[in-house]
């Protein structure tokens, strides 16, 4: 019952139909349930929305753990595939700008999606400087952006823009070329 309830959500989002005018009712409508159904399980329209989003989104990869490098570009992979999933895209596109006009909601997509996807990277950057993959004066949060940003630019600010398979590595590698150590070797 909640499954068809969420993916009425997003038959109604991917078919355009802006936040606002996503009833209650017409959910219910669109999921072949009661109103009162939905009143059970959420107390409104807005705490509905965030277990849409929720469920739109992959799960977080599993990191190699094997380099700094492995575990970023799974990261960044996981980020790609998720700007060519028409489903994800499709939704996010939709309600993005919606979410910035509901506080709520942007705060709870951003304490459940964004957040703990930042903090898997960091982590990663973390035990990277710990054992010397990177300078020790590197500011991860700024790594983090660095590393991020292009992907996320590419799947939701150019739609248009190319995601091409190796597009993960090929970010990887020109921004780690900039944060590693220096070699000390004397000429």
């Amino acid at each position: 019952m909640e499954r068809a309830i969420l993916e009425g959500v997003m038959k109604l989002l991917e078919d355009g139909v802006p936040l606002a005018e996503l009833s209650i009712e017409r959910v219910a409508r669109t999921a072949g349930v009661g109103k009162a159904t939905i009143y059970r399980r959420w107390s409104g329209k807005e705490e509905l929305f965030v277990d849409v989003l929720r469920a739109a989104e992959p799960p977080d990869p599993e990191l190699p753990g094997t380099s700094l490098r492995d575990d970023l570009v799974v990261l960044l992979e996981s980020l790609r595939r998720r700007g060519l999933a028409s489903r994800s895209s499709v939704i996010l596109h939709n309600v993005y700008a919606q979410m910035k006009h509901s506080p709520r909601i942007w705060a709870e997509y951003h304490d459940t999606v964004i957040a703990p996807r930042r903090r898997l990277t960091l982590e990663a950057l973390r035990r990277a400087q710990e054992n010397g993959e990177l300078r020790p004066d590197v500011d991860l949060d700024l790594a983090n952006d660095m590393f991020v940003g292009p992907m996320l630019v590419r799947s939701i600010m150019r739609p248009d823009g190319d995601l091409p398979e190796g597009l993960a590595e090929q970010i990887v590698d020109t921004v780690l070329e900039g944060l590693r150590p220096v070699s000390s070797t004397a000429s």
